[in-house]
């Protein structure tokens, strides 16, 4: 039963989900059924009722007579209600004829050609069919190592991670989905110092994250300043000793430097694996929230905390009833799925883990006042979470009185103080990024804090709409502070925190990611960690300029917290990669014959810029004729021939034709200022939103150089936008591991 044959009508009676308009887009871009010319023919209560009836179908598994109509109309209220959302491909497939539901994949790589290829076989229809995979590459021999069969010499573990990323570009084309990827090393790898460095060229392995698997040992030899093993995974055999220090401080400066590698500490994932004696967890999916065994998958779901508040206090009552739905919706899942590999159902079924967690921490924590950086939030982070967790393993054993424990339930580490005990799920609590679902369910992401109170969007014909987050609107209007020129500056501030508009009290708890310190992100990660059975998905924030020192101190104490892994963005890093800087073939506007353009003189005087962008460095060189009038603009960045360099090029050229034909340079500035994508670079004033913002700032910089006075009215141009998503141009978001729209839920992860 992996398609529902006859889905009733949706009841009369039944809640009407009250969706956003953003999250309407969404919908109707990603998971509304649509004809074969691309029109949408489902509306959103009866996707929901597609969903909650082809899953309460799983109680025929279990109870012939089991009461369908009943069940399914309890999903549909807690989803209809946005108290919960399972992962995007539930939503997506359930009663439909692809019916796959998992999000999230392991698939095993062994240290042959044939166990290569056959993942990556594997991995095309995961893909297809909407789900990430995850991969340990470190049972590949090392490069230069010898390959008995042809007596030759091994390629190493990366060059077939090139393998996979190229597989995974070519099947992202199509679908509502995109398929991700996690590659993860072992520390004590031969090659692990080239897996480190790999992303110092942004364009490898664009489709993957990836993740040291940081072992007991390295981390023993890292606190004494010590040496460690590399080992060679054909043989077992020791390589060579390598300074853990040294390892260490590579792996924090390439993380400062693009977000990556992230670490995992795979010992301690290993330590919490509920079936060690089935197998050792060596990997994760792409966003790291969910350990696996080769060739299990898991089915995600989260629980809206915004929902849970009355009066400004938790309602447990309300918040336990809809923990129990969600672990027996879940559950239904692992039934009902219909999984890509004959294989991946084999191993999920026999352990059944499903992954609860929670979005809308933050918001919760708006509603109720409390700073995210505070003592308070980190006791409210452990209270909610004990509860999930607790609720969830009592709603595990309940239905494993009536369904039967998970078949390898004997091999399991619980039960062993009373195995009478019957369990369920091997694992139920995960804390995922929700990127999409919390889009749809309007609240903040997983346990991330507000990326931004108010953000500026700029439509075509140069109208300034602020989006600004419900909850401060509410409370701004409630308490006469909100107005346009409040919102205005937030928007360009990034931040509420020196707005001496805004009451003190209020300040204090609009804490926004970049007010947050990163040790207080990490603190909230250890609180929920500790009553998860999985992993917490959780972005460590860093300001631009933060140091390396800082990010190694925050890995140190991902670590000494209880944390399972820990990723880390500074923000606007990934303009700070070491590229090859060539030269475009830049020339003078084409000479075309119009009166009013200006002849070239045989030479000129200028200035050239640097400007920071996402792309990489950006030299901007302004030409002035014998008047001091601006005349011409080349501009130079990344590779010869790349989509930036040559839409920087055109930019460049019609410049300089604006400039000679007699055109000032303000209305040029005012055209490009502000113009973001989805790689923008700095933060605050400094901040770069595109190649095209670059340049007009460049200019903006070279006529108060030439004026000798700053023009505040270029500054205020600016809108301090966060980045622009590609399919939409929505402003976009670094969480969970991954960069987010909330306009229209793209994420580069999924």
């Amino acid at each position: 039963m992996k398609k529902s044959d006859a889905i009733p009508a949706l009841p009369k009676s039944a809640t009407k989900p009250f969706f956003s308009e953003n999250a309407i887009t969404v919908l109707k871009r990603r998971y509304l059924k649509k004809s074969e010319s691309g029109e949408v023919v489902e509306e959103p209560q009866d996707m929901l009722w597609r969903v909650a009836w082809t899953i309460a179908e799983g109680e025929k598994e279990f109870d012939k007579k089991a009461d369908v109509k009943k069940i399914a109309r309890e999903f549909y209220e807690m989803m209809a209600k946005l108290e919960f959302l399972p992962n995007s491909p539930t939503l997506m497939n359930a009663g439909r004829e692809l019916g796959q539901l998992s999000a999230c994949f392991v698939l095993p790589i062994e240290d042959s050609m044939e166990s290569i290829f056959e993942a990556v076989k594997q991995t095309a229809l995961i893909h297809k069919s909407g789900g990430g995979t995850g991969f340990s590459f470190s049972r590949i021999r090392p490069g230069n190592d010898l390959v008995h069969s042809t007596s030759g010499i091994s390629s190493g573990p990366l060059s077939f991670m090139s393998v996979f990323d190229c597989a995974t570009e070519t099947i992202k084309q199509g679908g509502t989905r995109r398929g991700a990827n996690m590659a993860i090393l072992r520390v004590d790898h031969p090659d692990i110092m080239d897996f480190i460095k790999v992303k110092a060229d942004l364009t490898k392995l664009q489709n993957f994250n990836l993740s040291v698997a940081l072992t007991d040992t390295f981390m023993a030899a890292l606190e004494s300043d010590g040496d460690y093993d590399l080992i060679n995974p054909r043989n077992g055999e020791v390589v060579k000793r390598q300074n853990a220090r040294k390892v260490f401080k590579q792996i924090v400066k390439q993380a400062w430097l693009s977000g990556e590698p992230g670490i995992i500490f795979i010992d301690r994932l290993n330590a919490d694996n509920p079936t060690p004696k089935v197998g050792a967890i060596e990997s994760t999916n792409p966003c790291g929230e969910q350990p696996l065994l080769p060739h299990e998958s898991c089915n995600l779901g989260s629980i809206n905390l915004a929902k849970m508040v009355d009066d400004g206090k938790i309602n447990f009552d309300r918040l336990g009833a809809t923990v129990t739905r969600a672990v027996h919706f879940l559950d239904n899942v692992v039934d009902i799925n219909n999984y890509p590999l004959p294989i991946i159902a084999e191993q999920t079924k026999a352990n059944r883990k499903i992954g609860l967690g929670v979005m809308g921490f933050a918001d919760l924590l708006l509603m109720l006042e409390v700073p995210y950086s505070s003592e308070k939030a980190r006791e409210l982070a452990a209270e909610v979470m004990s509860f999930v967790d607790r609720t969830a393993y009592e709603a595990s054993i309940s239905l494993a009185e009536k369904r039967g424990s998970f078949p390898n339930f004997p091999e399991s580490t619980y039960g062993t103080a009373n195995p009478t005990i019957p369990l369920r799920n091997a694992t139920r609590t995960t804390i995922a990024p929700t990127g999409t679902i919390s889009i749809l369910a309007g609240c903040s992401s997983g346990v991330e804090p507000i990326f931004a109170l108010a953000f500026l969007r700029r439509v075509m014909d140069d109208d300034e709409l602020f989006e600004v987050n419900p909850i401060f609107a509410e409370i701004a209007h409630k308490n006469n502070f909100y107005s346009q020129s409040v919102i205005k500056k937030i928007a360009y501030n990034g931040s509420c925190r020196n707005l001496d508009e805004i009451p003190e009290k209020f300040r204090l708890f609009f804490e926004s990611a970049h007010d947050i310190a990163p040790h207080d992100h990490i603190e909230i990660q250890a609180a929920f960690q500790k009553y998860t059975n999985n992993a917490v998905s959780k972005t460590i924030n860093f300001a631009h300029d933060a140091t390396i020192e800082q990010v190694e101190k925050a890995y140190l104490l991902a670590y000494e917290s209880g944390c399972k892994g820990v990723t880390i963005y500074r923000d606007g890093c990934r303009d700070n990669q070491v590229l090859n800087i060539g030269k475009t073939d830049s020339k003078p506007a084409e000479e075309a014959a119009k009166p009013i353009k200006r002849d070239r003189p045989q030479s000129l005087v200028g200035r050239t810029y640097q400007m920071t962008t996402g792309c990489g460095p950006l030299y901007v060189t302004i030409n002035d004729d014998d008047r001091g009038l601006s005349f011409e603009l080349f501009n130079t960045i990344g590779k010869a021939g790349g989509c930036a360099a040559s839409q920087s090029e055109a930019i460049g050229r019609l410049v300089s034709l604006a400039w000679r034909s007699g055109q000032q340079p303000e209305p040029i500035i005012k055209q490009l200022i502000g113009i973001s994508c989805h790689k923008p670079a700095g933060f605050g004033e400094n901040r770069v939103t595109s190649c095209a913002d670059a340049i007009a700032q460049a200019i903006r910089e070279h006529t108060e150089h030439n004026n000798g006075k700053r023009n505040q009215e270029l500054h205020n141009e600016n809108n301090m936008a966060f980045g622009a998503c590609p399919e939409c141009g929505g402003a976009v978001e670094h969480e969970g591991g991954c960069m987010v729209c909330h306009t229209c839920g793209y994420s580069e992860c999924a």
